[in-house]
């Protein structure tokens, strides 16, 4: 078991003829079952063509109807990666995880309000996020595959490179991952921590949770009052940029400390009062939830 992608997944690149698109569709398709799920591109400039066998469309719509592909991953440069994300949704995909970063927040904006105010049933991970990874079986992002092992804890990220941290702590000590989420660090985003706890929860699969958060917004604190009311699996937590000043971005457009909200100390408080099992110390990640787990 897994959430959001399996080794039967079926997935499109959007952006595939680009150098990023190319590498990416490359490396992620050597990984586990990834040479059977990468089933189409799409470029309306190639369509007809191929990358390395893999056909290339004019759009979703016909690459979905075309491979069955139910999932898209996204490079489009930022000028028009939104619109990219909602020709996707407008296709009516499962999902869409889409890795650029540097997307202007008014575009996220309109594609976010279109998307609810039209319920659309797509989920949409990212934007600016290393994407997901079902260990052994499947990763669609730009995620190192080989720290990653097949396992029962679940991690979910505003960093990519946290993700890393953590997976590769868990790894280290023999513990697999059932899946790892990248959910990104922009302001405007998709799957926020809570829904993905909701989906971890509901895996039989995964039986403890790495939650890793930054400063900025309340996302976290939302997450830690839902594992409060309903999470029946152990949750260990980190919060990057305890050190970081009022009012200075950190990092991720996300991470800004405003008006004394959304500082590290604050999330850590939040959390720690809902059950959630903190470290200050992101060295410590992994061995803090291999002592939850005894």
């Amino acid at each position: 078991m897994s959430i959001l992608i399996d080794r039967n997944t079926r997935v499109m690149t959007q952006g595939i003829t680009g150098k990023t698109g190319q590498f990416h569709t490359r490396t992620s398709r050597e990984y586990a079952n990834g040479r059977n799920c990468f089933v189409a591109g799409v470029n309306p400039k190639r369509a007809g063509e191929d990358f390395e066998g893999i056909p290339i469309y004019a759009s979703v719509r016909d690459a979905k109807a075309q491979t069955g592909a139910s999932v898209s991953v996204i490079y489009v440069p930022p000028a028009g990666a939104a619109e990219a994300i909602w020709e996707a949704v407008d296709a009516d995909l499962d999902l869409v995880i889409c890795i650029t970063e540097g997307i202007p927040v008014r575009d996220m904006i309109r594609v976010r309000a279109r998307m609810r105010a039209e319920k659309r049933r797509t989920r949409l991970v990212g934007p600016n996020c290393p994407g997901v990874i079902t260990p052994g079986a499947l990763k669609i992002g730009i995620m190192p595959g080989h720290i990653h092992k097949a396992g029962r804890v679940g991690v979910v990220s505003r960093s990519g490179t946290l993700t890393y941290e953590a997976v590769g702590q868990l790894t280290d000590l023999g513990i697999g991952q059932s899946s790892a989420v990248g959910i990104g660090g922009d302001p405007v985003n998709g799957l926020k921590h809570v829904d993905v706890m909701q989906l971890f929860n509901d895996d039989p699969d995964t039986d403890a949770v790495v939650m890793i958060g930054e400063i900025g917004g309340s996302d976290e604190e939302d997450a830690a009052r839902w594992v409060k009311a309903h999470m029946r699996k152990p949750v260990v937590g980190f919060i990057a940029g305890i050190t970081a000043p009022p009012g200075k971005r950190m990092g991720h457009a996300g991470a800004i400390i405003s008006g004394g909200k959304g500082t590290a100390q604050e999330k850590l408080a939040v959390m720690e009062e809902c059950g959630i099992t903190v470290t200050r110390n992101p060295a410590e990640m992994g061995r803090t939830l291999k002592r939850v787990l005894r």
